[in-house]
């Protein structure tokens, strides 16, 4: 798929979408603990979890709805999503007047379909894997000629996405590198295209789960390849990487580099032990990545990165759930 997204429609959206410019926080506990001898680090956390909708999603969702025309409008929007995007279609639908449909996988916390359902939008529930997802959202496309909203192979989703490093570049001087949680990989290809736009020098780096992994092996091989199962406590991460971020990533993203599922929960567990922050576990992985990828620790060496941006995507989280997780992988 061959589809132009540029630093102008990244700007564009920074112009016209409303959201909450996120905070960056630092900690000095964590700058110790990614630091070694020979490579001291900082680290720079930007707080999508203060996002509208409690995740960086609301950028794209509200940059889609707000480019819809009068009577694509008029019909409505659908996807289908583990949560986070639905939630932020449902709110930005529900301000421009949009009805919005959203099919969901029936293990989706209950915090999450509580919320997208709080929006506004009706929600559909299906089995978890990605071919009831896509066979539901068709069903229900038919049945309202609904306009159907990727949550992360959308042009217009993925220049909303970008305003994240559009922000973060501007809040922190003298970046290194950035690192970005991947899944479908909307936000890591508008990202990347905003960094590099912003500073060529940049290095981009994905971090993906191992038990999903399509990402790194469809860079590494230069091949587009899905998952076959699709099981992570990264539930936010479980989508196959889209078919524009693969004709991106190659341009922009500098390296992938995976995290097995204890790493990311114990991750998880000490940004909330140490920053105060309630992120959920596809928040941890950049971070997870930073503390345990051995490959990533002799990139650091090896390109002289000390200064480095973390998305933290989002704390859409079950607390109860948190908690068990933080006890099964100890």
């Amino acid at each position: 798929m061959t589809i132009q997204i540029t630093f102008n429609n990244i700007l564009q959206a920074a112009d016209s979408i409303k959201v909450h410019r996120t905070p960056v926080h630092t900690n000095a506990t964590l700058n110790e603990l990614a630091s070694k001898p020979d490579a001291q680090v900082e680290l720079f956390f930007k707080c999508e979890m203060f996002q509208k909708t409690g995740s960086f999603k609301y950028r794209g969702a509200s940059n889609a709805i707000a480019l819809l025309s009068d009577e694509e409008a008029e019909r409505g929007v659908v996807t289908h999503s583990s949560g986070n995007h639905a939630q932020a279609l449902a709110l930005a639908a529900k301000n421009r007047g949009v009805k919005a449909y959203v099919v969901m996988p029936n293990t989706t916390p209950v915090i999450k379909k509580s919320a997208a359902k709080g929006y506004g939008a009706t929600v559909i529930e299906c089995e978890p894997n990605q071919a009831n997802r896509e066979k539901t959202a068709y069903d229900v496309m038919q049945e309202t000629g609904a306009t159907f909203i990727s949550s992360h192979n959308n042009p217009n989703v993925i220049a909303g996405q970008g305003t994240i490093a559009l922000e973060l570049l501007s809040q922190v001087e003298g970046l290194d590198a950035i690192i970005v949680p991947v899944g479908g990989g909307g936000m890591l290809t508008g990202c990347s295209i905003a960094a590099k736009a912003l500073n060529p020098n940049i290095k981009v780096y994905a971090a993906e789960p191992e038990a999903v992994n399509d990402c790194y092996r469809s860079f590494k091989n230069k091949k587009l390849v899905t998952n076959d199962v699709a099981k992570s406590v990264a539930e936010g991460l479980l989508t196959n990487l889209g078919e524009i971020a693969y004709s991106e990533i190659h341009n922009n993203v500098d390296d992938v580099f995976t995290v097995s599922e204890k790493e990311i929960i114990n991750a998880m567990e000490i940004i909330w032990g140490r920053m105060k922050l309630c992120t959920e576990a596809s928040s941890a992985v950049g971070l997870a990545v930073i503390l345990y990828n051995k490959q990533f620790q002799e990139v650091i060496k090896r390109d002289g990165v000390k200064r480095i941006g973390i998305v933290l995507s989002g704390g859409n989280v079950d607390i109860v759930n948190a908690t068990h997780l933080f006890q099964k992988f100890k």
